[in-house]
């Protein structure tokens, strides 16, 4: 492999970052990792690199603390590799370059909470149908750490929209002149308004933003929502999933969409774009009832 320049004695905070993460071969590792594959094989399976140069990026990020080396057996003693903290502030270098590469590489460069439904980002989404959500902790509107999808229930319905607020002097400027944000609050009432009726066909309800966790309990009490919303302000699941996000207000920001997921964490149903946001909550409690009668 050829030698790399170090960067380390440069005074920019870019090229010492670029020092550690400037392979691109290293950027997706570290986002195969946060998307719940952490085992050698699987990282060669996933990115198709020679066992030679998976090792060396492997051992170039754990010198960096980027990733840690985690026993998960004794005899042979085998190792998988998990995002550190340093590691996991990385998310949001990632969710920025995918966002850039949603609107200036795959589409027109245009501020939008939605996407076409042909659309690569689109394709990508409706990839997740069979796949796992990886185990992780949000906040939710109480302050209190929560798995995203595992209600109790046999499903959980997580729908993630853009933001809600309780008072209207709150939303970013601009915010309504943004194609897909408009009727937050109005899917928020309408799951409210069903809750029965899901939790009768076996799903609790969980909504997602990027809000923070006191602005997302404001809008919860305002509305009386009676189920919780999660904060992914530090773009935990929007990392592990790549899901689709925008920038408003200097903020990353979730495209409305929503997924349906069974107890064992796999996804069984996705609904993206999402443009008739009451027709999506028929939608999303149609599917669980599918789901309920061939279960």
């Amino acid at each position: 492999m050829a030698r790399r320049t170090s960067l380390e004695d440069s005074t920019c905070a870019i090229a010492q970052a670029l020092d550690v993460v400037g392979d691109w071969w290293t950027l997706l590792i570290v986002r195969d990792t946060a998307r719940g594959v952490h085992r050698f094989d699987a990282l060669q399976r996933e990115l198709g690199l020679s066992r030679k140069v998976l090792t060396e990026r492997l051992r170039l990020l754990v010198e960096a603390e980027v990733l840690a080396r985690v026993p998960y057996q004794e005899r042979p003693v085998r190792y998988e590799y998990r995002l550190t903290p340093r590691g996991r502030a990385l998310l949001p270098v990632l969710v920025a370059l995918q966002d850039w590469g949603d609107a200036w590489v795959l589409g027109d460069g245009a501020t939008t909470a939605t996407a076409g439904e042909a659309s690569a980002e689109g394709r990508r989404v409706h990839s997740l149908v069979g796949t796992r959500v990886p185990e992780l902790r949000l906040v939710d509107d109480r302050g209190v750490l929560r798995d995203p999808v595992d209600s109790g229930m046999p499903y959980t319905v997580v729908y993630c929209f853009p933001g809600a607020y309780a008072r209207g002097e709150s939303y970013p400027p601009g915010w309504s002149g943004i194609p897909g944000t408009t009727g937050c609050t109005l899917e928020s009432c309408t799951y409210r308004d069903r809750l029965d009726e899901f939790r009768a066909a076996g799903a609790e309800v969980h909504g997602v933003s990027t809000q923070r966790a006191d602005e997302q309990r404001e809008f919860s009490e305002k509305e009386g929502l009676g189920f919780p919303l999660l904060s992914d302000a530090e773009l935990s699941l929007i990392g592990a999933l790549r899901l689709p996000t925008f920038r408003a207000a200097g903020a990353s920001r979730l495209k409305r969409l929503t997924l349906v997921v069974d107890r064992e964490r796999v996804v069984r149903d996705v609904q993206y774009p999402v443009t008739d946001v009451v027709g999506s909550v028929e939608a999303a409690l149609s599917v669980v009832r599918r789901l309920g009668r061939e279960g």
